[in-house]
């Protein structure tokens, strides 16, 4: 037998990021968004572990015990005394190393994917206390739908949202490793010499979400991250410029990077910022997407 597991990006409307905290992480204020793009995790009981992956740019997916896939199953497989021999087939549709949380989304499907095949009953908080074990963006990637997240961004409050967001994803050249992001986020306010103040989410921003209104969110998303994929990745100044002279209503990089979000006012003119896009020449591929979506489905 097999299960499989339907788990969605994510897109980051708000990213407010704090100083350094001595631990090395930053405490955020992260409003995410899950978008209808999906990976799809099936796990299949095995001689041992091992990880396969097929889809778009699966060539740059690690297939060792570093996949967040392999260490959910290892982690939850610790829990109740078992031996973690699963094969882990990840099927690839969220963009690789793009700031959508791909790695993130697998590590989600994995664990639901193995507390279904094993039966081992995990309540959902000890699945979300996992899944803040194995990185900041993966409780989200189980949750779903919007949510508020702070501390690493792991600490969720779900998010009520009145409608359908409607965003073009542009796929840039290369990938951005987000502690490298990170990490120029921190020289950059080191040469700026200026404090950082304490994260904390907008009240307008939320209110966009909750009442659905397409035009005060593209007014108030942010991302803090976002001068640091700039710096790293000047070409994503000329997709976001793209994007905006299609007619989106905002555009942004999406979390450390380096895909870049376009907000559309509805399904119709998301095509034509998509197109507009596509014909550019400044990204490498580009995808359509509604918000929100659920989080970690068995399916």
């Amino acid at each position: 037998m097999s299960v499989t597991v339907r788990v969605p990006a994510k897109v980051n409307v708000q990213l407010a990021v704090g100083a350094a905290r001595p631990d090395g992480f930053h405490d955020l204020a992260n409003v995410f968004l899950a978008v209808g793009l999906f990976d799809e995790v099936t796990v299949t009981p095995a001689a041992e572990l091992r990880v396969t992956c097929e889809g778009p740019d699966a060539a740059q997916v690690p297939l060792d015990g570093t996949n967040l896939a392999a260490r959910a199953a290892v982690a939850l497989a610790e829990r109740y005394g078992r031996t973690p021999a699963v094969h882990i087939h990840i099927a690839k549709d969220i963009p690789v190393a793009g700031g959508m949380a791909g790695g993130s989304a697998d590590g989600a499907g994995a664990l639901l994917a193995c507390d279904a095949l094993w039966g081992t009953g995990a309540s959902r908080v000890e699945l979300l206390d996992i899944c803040a074990e194995l990185g900041s963006d993966v409780p989200f990637s189980l949750v779903g739908g919007a949510a508020l997240g702070i501390g690493r961004g792991e600490k969720l409050t779900v998010l009520e949202t009145g409608g359908t967001f409607h965003w073009v994803f542009a796929v840039a050249e290369r990938g951005l490793s987000t502690p490298a992001v990170f990490r120029e986020f921190d020289r950059l306010v080191a040469v700026a010499d200026s404090d950082v103040p304490m994260p904390v989410a907008s009240p307008e921003l939320l209110d966009a979400l909750a009442k659905g209104d397409p035009d005060a969110l593209a007014a108030t998303v942010s991302n803090d991250l976002q001068p640091a994929a700039l710096s790293l990745f000047p070409a994503l100044a000329d997709t976001l410029a793209a994007g905006r002279a299609a007619g989106a209503l905002t555009a942004l990089v999406s979390g450390s990077g380096p895909t870049t979000a376009f907000l559309a006012r509805d399904a119709v003119a998301a095509q034509h910022v998509a197109e507009a896009l596509s014909a550019s020449g400044t990204c490498r591929a580009v995808r359509v997407a509604a918000g929100p979506v659920p989080g970690a489905s068995v399916l």
